[in-house]
């Protein structure tokens, strides 16, 4: 069971958090494209945030698999383990309040300005979508190195005494 429960955890690991953090780090540059431009980059920022947000709901299979997987391992209490939980939980937290909103935000403005000026492009100002922009890159650089924290945690497992 263990390792039915570590291979659902790592397949879930991979094939939605990579996508997620894929997704999340090339939002900013479209976004940032979005003032101005002929609509493919308006498409391309719908479609990463709805990338993003879809993903993270399906997210809560990887904590939920690797604490069942913690727990038949008898390691729940490693030092390592909870690290890698409370790292987890930071990086959700980031996700959920200020990137994937964040990203709403951006579309919204690009919509708003695109029906102000008439012309569909949406040529706000271009300060503030940068900012926002430079904003939602760092928080989602940060999200993606605990993230990268947590799958070195996972394999070098400090301290452990279920192998190497």
């Amino acid at each position: 069971m263990t390792k039915l429960l570590l291979s659902i955890h790592v397949l879930a690991s991979i094939l939605v958090v990579g996508p997620i953090a894929v997704a999340a780090s090339m939002f900013p540059r479209y976004a940032r494209q979005t003032a101005g431009e002929d609509g493919h980059s308006v498409g391309a920022t719908l479609l990463l945030h709805r990338i993003c947000s879809g993903y993270a709901i399906v997210g809560v299979a990887v904590p939920v698999f690797g604490i069942a997987t913690g727990a038949q391992l008898g390691v729940l209490t490693d030092a390592w383990l909870v690290t890698s939980i409370v790292l987890t939980t930071i990086a959700a937290a980031i996700l959920a309040l200020a990137i994937l909103p964040g990203q709403e935000s951006m579309i919204e403005s690009a919509a708003a300005a695109a029906a102000a000026d008439g012309t569909g492009t949406g040529t706000g100002d271009g300060a503030d979508t940068k900012r926002a922009a430079a904003r939602l890159a760092g928080l989602t650089g940060v999200f993606n190195l605990l993230w990268a924290v947590v799958v070195v945690l996972m394999i070098v497992r400090p301290g452990s005494t279920t192998g190497a």
